[in-house]
């Protein structure tokens, strides 16, 4: 049976974090981004979000150039074309090169969509089998060592499972020491956003002393043979993020040894089948996977939960509750970490309603197609 198309609606937000969020790539203070609504005419509607920034920081997407893929060439697809599953959706998108996150804000729908229609929650549709998951946090870098230390007393106080720590050169060694001196087993990751080259070898081999879960993305953002050379070097497992966009990705940095663990996006790796295809494959050959976040509102949120209730998923995701984003976010209920878990939803979809009075305030503009 196809899933029917009537209509396919892109709300453009403008949300204001509740804190501004430094990496070694730029400060996000306001998040634009896409919701995207698909009706079936039949009583359901599917959401997805968008992921990318305004600012090609992260990959070569941005929102203006998502907004053009989805609305000149993705969604055309979409209504002329017959759909059973979502995973028809990634087939469907091969015909457009990259352009990952606007694909993955409308597949997102589609499967939102599809677990609707069958009665299903998303996490069940998607094969997940976890009940809660583990929610960990990501802590931008901070102005002193001072500030650093208290968001993470916060973080240790709403119970989250590990740190994750925005590094630099020069940001490193000697805040991981004082975090360490606090904190000395406290479960830690380290993120560098390719902040560094090989000459860094012996630099970010002192980063073994601090025992890190991992460190991700040393390296050059579309690098997997340098990574190898450093995983060769260092104790401290390499986790690739910004290196992998699609499951050949991963495969070829997989039989390469470039890392030994994998941050699933599907935003950046084209949606939740995809994402999907690599936790499958990571499972298969003994790599650790866990899920990242892009300052998601509720929707992407809701959408990483369900993908981390998979087996694979090792490590804590990035899936701190609302509350810790957002003033006030876009769906209800909000996500909630209680002591460090998320109860995946059981309910139909991603598992929470859009708040309509939430979406009509921070709307920016609306197109109908």
């Amino acid at each position: 049976m196809t899933i029917p198309i009537q209509q396919i609606t892109l709300h453009h937000l403008s949300m204001e974090l509740k804190q501004p969020f430094t990496t070694s790539f730029g400060t996000v203070e306001n998040k634009d981004f896409y919701i995207t609504e698909i009706d079936d005419g039949q009583g359901n509607r599917g959401f997805g979000e968008s992921v990318a920034f305004t600012a090609p920081w992260y990959t070569e997407e941005t929102l203006t150039t998502t907004g053009h893929m989805m609305r000149d060439f993705l969604i055309p697809i979409l209504l002329n074309n017959s759909i059973k599953h979502p995973d028809d959706v990634s087939k469907l998108f091969t015909t457009i090169k990259r352009n990952n996150m606007a694909k993955s804000a409308l597949e997102g729908a589609v499967w939102d969509l599809y677990a609707k229609r069958e009665g299903q929650s998303l996490a069940e549709a998607l094969g997940g089998t976890k009940s809660k998951i583990e929610a960990g946090i990501a802590i931008g870098m901070q102005s002193s060592i001072a500030e650093l230390l208290h968001k993470i007393a916060l973080s240790q106080e709403n119970g989250y499972k590990r740190v994750k720590l925005k590094i630099k050169p020069g940001k490193d060694i000697d805040v991981l020491k004082e975090v360490r001196h606090h904190y000395p087993d406290l479960p830690i990751m380290v993120d560098a956003n390719s902040a560094y080259t090989l000459e860094d070898t012996a630099r970010l081999k002192e980063l073994d002393a601090f025992q890190l879960l991992m460190m991700e993305q040393p390296l050059a953002h579309d690098d997997i043979v340098d990574h190898a050379k450093l995983q060769a070097e260092i104790d401290t497992p390499i986790c690739l993020d910004e290196s992998i966009h699609s499951l050949e990705n991963a495969k070829k940095a997989i039989e390469l040894g470039s890392c030994r663990v994998i941050n699933i996006k599907p935003g950046r790796v084209g949606g939740l089948t995809v994402a999907k295809q690599i936790h499958d494959y990571c499972v298969e050959k003994g790599i650790a996977v866990w899920c990242g976040g892009m300052l998601e509102a509720g929707v992407g949120r809701a959408q990483n939960i369900a993908l981390s209730s998979l087996e694979g998923f090792r490590f804590p995701g990035d899936n701190a509750g609302s509350d810790n984003y957002w003033k006030k976010d876009i769906i209800l209920p909000k996500v909630v970490a209680h002591n460090g878990l998320i109860t995946v939803p059981t309910d139909l979809g991603i598992g929470h309603a859009i708040d309509i009075e939430a979406l009509a305030q921070f709307k920016v503009d609306e197109e109908i197609f």
